[in-house]
């Protein structure tokens, strides 16, 4: 009989434990993970937490010695009845709110039968003392209470009480009322078996604790129990283990329900941690009572007992950090795909057509790693929808859908994703608004989760900046490379128009205006007024055409790539932009020409582009209003870290006014532009010893890459 003792004593240490660790922890994740903290939130939680409490005590003084008197026994004595009491109407209330029937009509007359039983019987707990104390029960004496057949009062109204409360609350799960809630009628339904299963374990509980009360207390007052018997313990702890066992099975019902759909913290969606956090929580109870429990038959010294549990809960915090550990590389693994370059850089400047982003790579990874989902579709919406061609699905060969209206149905939803009809919709039951700084991007359409479970919180947010990040990479890369291909446009179509117009002007336009210069001044003294009016005009223009002849660049985009920059530069100088100055000079050495031939054509194109604008800029506006001051010009190529190219005048600097005809400065913004595209920069800056300069950088790695 004594091992049989131990074993039973074990056992309810254990659920003791496991109670106290599951209850508190559960009360404290719904107070501090409410999203509105209401009172019906407040209810579940204080209540969750107060049976922990209960069970702190519970578990100092399983094992103690039934006859030991002290003050901490009489209150445990009568905080249990008390705790039996409130916790069904507690229960009753946080059904009636969660299911919204607590202020229905039809209800109204249930709530207060259930409130004026459930206050009758904490009364007489508290002001009539229907029950005897915890001394007259170790005496077995006859105490003077209200009672009818022997059993007090409230030991009669207590099943009565409990049975109704749980009872109502069944009759609510069936029967919930409407909710204003986002998913709240598809939380309820998940929801509904864990609810209803911690219903019916309560009622048993219930009907368990009002007989076990019956039975002790009538035995008490008949003396037909003797309370210091091996027989009557080992019973005492047996009824003990299966009410504790009954809590147990509570637990894990209502904490399932907690963490896997939310229903009382008020979240639109579960998250993923938090039910990892859940299970985590009840392994570290379970583990702990089991050991813990074992650890206080052990007859050692007490100081032994402490060491061991604290062994015990720094194994647990080990594994526990392992699992973390692990469950950290694991999204690290699974995000991957989303940090990984895409190579967009060299893409964009090696195909002047689109290309291929590789989108379908971490998308899939999205869905598949992440997410866990059946069928995903990403389309791409808003004004984004002209940059980027077509759509994504998963798994890849899938038909995107065409789904009518989706625009206006994320455009007027204030909910993180809109319910979908899977048959008209590939399979897809939600919708996912992704959103950037000019409105709507796209949608995000996701089918059922493969385990059938909805998907968390977290993950419909990680589903959403992610898918934002997709859209907003391929629109960005494919509007770079427009822009690449609109400014290669533009230096081609630019040199065609100048060679044009210097041919015509040179081989057409000239040779006519001189023959009319030579007619006119032949006959020059019987000429009119207004012959004399047209040769001045003619001189002015002849002026005028060979001065802009000057200006135009005679260099075309091709000798780029025969000359080579340096060639190319060094050969505009000579025959065209040069004679602006009164004095010019190029400095470069071997090596630096070497390096610069390495360049990809295209960056050369525009490292030459930005030259030639800097150069021009020099030459329109470096004289000033002063139309005779000397000018010279000074350009230095240099390669050590970076490629540099170093174009000084000793004009009158920047921002210095006086400068001949409009500028608005776009030419050096684009130049500039197009520099940062290819990874280099454009600066202007004024030389202490007067003048400007204009420096342009590209970087050897970003040479080494494009050139790859």
């Amino acid at each position: 009989m004594l091992i049989a003792f131990d074993l039973v004593n074990w056992a309810s240490r254990a659920l003791s434990l496991f109670n106290t660790i599951a209850l508190l922890w559960l009360g404290i994740t719904v107070l501090l993970n409410a999203e509105r903290r209401t009172w019906g939130t407040w209810v579940i939680g204080l209540g969750l937490v107060s049976s922990g409490v209960f069970f702190v005590g519970h578990s100092a003084l399983v094992g103690v010695k039934f006859g030991a008197l002290s003050p901490e026994m009489e209150f445990w004595w009568r905080a249990v009845w008390l705790l039996f009491v409130v916790h069904p109407y507690m229960w009753y209330l946080v059904i009636a709110w969660y299911s919204g029937t607590l202020h229905s009509r039809s209800h109204k007359a249930w709530f207060v039968a259930v409130s004026i039983l459930g206050a009758s019987a904490f009364a007489l707990l508290i002001l009539v003392n229907p029950l005897p104390t915890y001394s007259d029960v170790l005496r077995q004496s006859s105490v003077p209470v209200i009672s009818v057949g022997g059993l007090p009062v409230v030991i009669l109204v207590y099943p009565v009480y409990s049975v109704l409360c749980f009872t109502l609350a069944l009759w609510m799960l069936r029967h919930p009322g409407a909710t204003q809630r986002f998913m709240g009628h598809l939380a309820r339904e998940r929801a509904h078996p864990w609810l209803l299963g911690t219903s019916v374990a309560l009622l048993a509980l219930g009907l368990t604790v009002g007989a076990m009360a019956a039975w002790f207390l009538r035995g008490i007052q008949d003396r037909e129990i003797d309370l210091l018997s091996a027989q009557t313990l080992t019973t005492l702890t047996t009824l003990d283990i299966i009410v504790s066992g009954l809590i147990s099975g509570v637990v894990i019902l209502v904490g399932r329900a907690i963490v896997s759909y939310e229903v009382f913290t008020g979240k639109a969606l579960p998250r993923g941690g938090l039910f990892r956090d859940w299970r985590n929580s009840l392994i570290l109870a379970a583990g702990f009572g089991v050991f813990t429990g074992a650890i206080l038959e052990l007859s050692i010294d007490p100081i032994y007992h402490l060491l061991l549990a604290t062994v015990l809960m720094t194994i647990f915090y080990a594994l526990l950090s392992w699992r973390s550990y692990l469950e950290r590389e694991r999204s690290i693994k699974s995000m991957r795909p989303f940090v990984a370059s895409q190579r967009l850089y060299e893409n964009m400047l090696a195909q002047p057509e689109p290309f291929d982003n590789d989108v379908a790579t971490p998308f899939g990874a999205l869905c598949d790693n992440i997410l866990g989902a059946r069928v995903a579709y990403l389309t791409v919406l808003g004004p984004l929808a002209s940059l980027v061609n077509g759509a994504y699905s998963y798994p890849s060969g899938n038909p995107v859908p065409e789904i009518a209206g989706l625009a206006g149905k994320l455009l007027f939803s204030k909910d993180i994703c809109v319910k979908l009809d899977p048959s008209e919709c590939g399979g897809a039951e939600w919708a996912i608004g992704l959103w950037g700084g000019r409105g709507l991007l796209g949608g995000l359409l996701l089918g059922e989760k493969r385990d059938g479970r909805l998907y968390a919180q977290e993950e419909i947010e990680i589903a959403r900046d992610a898918g934002e990040r997709l859209i907003d990479g391929v629109a960005s890369a494919e509007m770079a490379r427009r822009l690449m291909a609109l400014q290669r446009q533009r230096l081609v179509e630019s040199q065609i128009v100048d060679q044009s117009a210097r041919k015509v002007l040179h081989d057409e336009v000239l040779p006519v205006l001189h023959a009319a210069l030579l007619e006119l001044n032949a006959d020059i003294s019987t000429a009119r007024d207004s012959v004399r009016n047209a040769v001045v005009n003619l001189a002015e223009a002849h002026r005028r055409i060979a001065d802009l002849m000057q200006t135009m660049p005679a260099t075309s985009t091709p000798d780029v790539a025969r000359l080579g920059l340096v060639g190319t530069l060094r050969r505009a100088l000579e025959k065209e932009l040069g004679t602006a100055f009164d004095g010019w000079k190029l400095e470069v050495d071997l090596e630096t020409e070497r390096q610069a031939w390495t360049i990809p054509k295209l960056t050369a194109e525009v490292i030459f582009g930005a030259t030639r604008e800097a150069i021009r800029n020099a030459a329109r506006h470096g004289r000033g209003a002063q139309g005779d001051r000397p000018l010279h010009l000074s350009v230095s190529i240099e390669c050590d870290s970076a490629l540099r190219v170093l174009i000084d005048d000793d004009g009158i600097g920047l921002g210095t006014g006086g400068t001949q005809g409009p500028s608005s400065g776009q030419g050096l913004t684009l130049h500039s532009t197009m520099m940062a595209v290819i990874g280099g920069t454009l600066t202007a800056e004024n030389l202490t010893a007067g003048g400007t300069r204009v420096t342009l950088a590209l970087p050897i790695e970003g040479m080494k890459e494009t050139a790859e």
